[in-house]
Formats: structure tokens, sequence, C-alpha cells
């Protein structure tokens, strides 16, 4: 961001057509309590509103604006009014803010072409397809490019708010208000959380095939050859109709399906480290544990330390 930080910063929190509401009056809490935690007579406060079509219109004095999430599946496509808005304010200077599914309003806005963003994980084919020319990162739960700030994920918006406190109330009481609210400040990724969801709807009946039988068999010979064998093809054919059908390599395929049931087994059961690597296909457990991690983001203990369900 910007290293010009005002007195006073004003925030508009855009309660658009199905925004969360969670994040609509959570963000103005989290502020409220950064805010209580500056030292007195020491610092600035934030300003912050939450505005409501067509009030957003008549608002110029903005330092800031946050699209927040919904959970309705809208996309904001007919809000051209809010896109206008977005588009004026990002060129006197306002920084743009979203968190998951509110950056597809910032896309249709115009103002992401060419930039570094992320949206919600489960997102990224549609934002891809919508947006092509966005630099998207969706392994980021956070991408700050100056004047323009993305979150990603459902509840990211705490991510989004305790960020834009560090910008303008400073370190110290982004770690105040942590301790107070019991929030992480740092440390996550999107790719802790990411799960691998294979395309299968697909024509290519001989492929979808091929991925069912995987499904259930990340233990046996995945190597393109076995797996070429098996469906009848030759290993230059079944390169070309996998990356067609899956938009996957095969190699990369196998690494994230084996990756995803490992995540299932460290979250389910007690199995050591070792023996899940052997039960998703792996020998070298040295191996697994950097391909989990370069997947995931966190080693497979550190995954489990997080993510555990099953009983102590």
């Amino acid at each position: 961001m910007t290293d010009h930080v005002p007195n006073t910063p004003k925030v508009a929190i855009v309660a658009y057509s199905g925004a969360q509401q969670s994040a609509l009056h959570g963000l103005r809490e989290m502020f409220d309590v950064g805010n209580s935690l500056v030292d007195e007579d020491n610092g600035p406060q934030i300003a912050h509103q939450i505005l409501t079509p067509p009030e957003f219109e008549h608002r110029r004095d903005v330092d800031a604006i946050i699209l927040p999430p919904n959970l309705t599946g809208k996309r904001g496509g007919d809000d051209q009014a809010l896109h206008r808005w977005i588009a004026h304010q990002h060129g006197e200077g306002t920084i743009i803010c979203s968190a998951c599914a509110g950056s597809f309003w910032l896309g249709h806005a115009g103002i992401l072409e060419g930039r570094p963003a992320t949206t919600h994980w489960a997102l990224e084919a549609e934002f891809r397809s919508q947006f092509p020319k966005v630099r998207l990162s969706p392994e980021h739960i956070l991408v700050d490019d100056n004047d323009i700030v993305t979150v990603g994920g459902v509840m990211a918006w705490v991510d989004l708010g305790i960020h834009l406190i560090g910008h303008w109330l400073g370190a110290v009481v982004v770690s105040r208000t942590c301790r107070q609210m019991l929030i992480d400040p740092a440390g996550r990724e999107q790719r802790n959380y990411r799960s691998f969801r294979p395309h299968m709807a697909h024509k290519d009946q001989t492929i979808r095939t091929l991925q069912i039988w995987m499904e259930g068999n990340v233990e046996a010979d995945l190597s393109v050859g076995g797996l070429a064998h098996r469906a009848g093809l030759s290993e230059r054919s079944l390169h070309r109709k996998f990356l067609h059908s899956t938009n996957l390599s095969v190699n990369r395929y196998v690494q994230e399906l084996r990756v995803e049931k490992a995540r299932g087994l460290l979250e389910l059961t007690a199995l050591t480290v070792s023996e899940i690597c052997w039960q998703v296909g792996y020998q070298d457990v040295s191996a697994f544990n950097r391909l989990f991690k370069s997947i995931s983001g966190l080693s497979p203990g550190e995954y489990r330390q997080r993510f555990r369900i099953h009983p102590e």
C-alpha cells in the first residue's frame, strides 16, 4: 500500500445486494476495537460506514472501499452503477478492497486487468473465465497491490480488516486487536484450506473411467505407463487426452489426488505420517513431505495440528 496515511481514514463498506451481513458488521466492529486500542491522542482513528445503494453514488471523500463476500451466488454483472463508482473512486486514488466473491465486482469495474488479485479458491475457474487478464493467485489469502487489496475466502474479511488496521493504526494496534478478538494475525494461505476437485464433467468416457478408478486406488501404480496400459492407450495419447479433459498433466493430477487423500487421513485418523505416505502410494517419506508442503503450504504435521478432526 501507499505510505501516505490520512489522519482519519474513511472506509466505505458496500452493502450491495447479497453482501454477507457478518462481514458488513464484523468489519465495523473490528475497526471499532482497533480504534479503542490506539494510544490516546497518539494516532489516527478509522472512520467507517456501511453504504447501501444508492448512497454510495453520492460519496466521493473515502480513502478505502470494501466489497464484502456474498453467499447468494451473485457475481455483480448487472451492478453497472456500482462498477462506475468503483472505477471512478479508483481513478481518484481510493484504495479498493474485496473479499471472496467481492472480487467479481472489481473485475466488472475494469480495475483488475493486468493486476495481481485473489478470490475464493473454489471460484478460480469461474473468475478466470470471466477475467482472463487478471493475474489471479488463488493460493493466497491476501494480495496487496498498493491501491487494490483482495482477499479470498468467505471469512477472509477478517484478514482484510486486520491488514487495514495495520496500514492505518500500526503493528502495535494489530497485535492488541488480535489478542482482544482472539485472531491469528498472520501465516495463513488459501492453499492450507484448498481441496482438490478434479474436473470430471467432460465427454471423454475413457479418461473419466480412469479418474474414477484412480480415486479408489491411489496406492496403485499411477505412473504414466501404468495408467496408459490400464486405459489401453499409448503414453502420448494418454498425455494428450488427459490434459485436454482435466486441464492437468497426468503427473500433476496424481500429485494433487494423493495429497488430497493424505489430507483426509491426517484429519480423520491417527495414522503416522509414514503410514499415510505409504497408503497414498509413496515410499519416500521425505519426498512426500516436500510434495505435501508444496501443495498445501504446510507440512503434514502442521496440517494435522491445524485441521485434526479425530479425537486424541
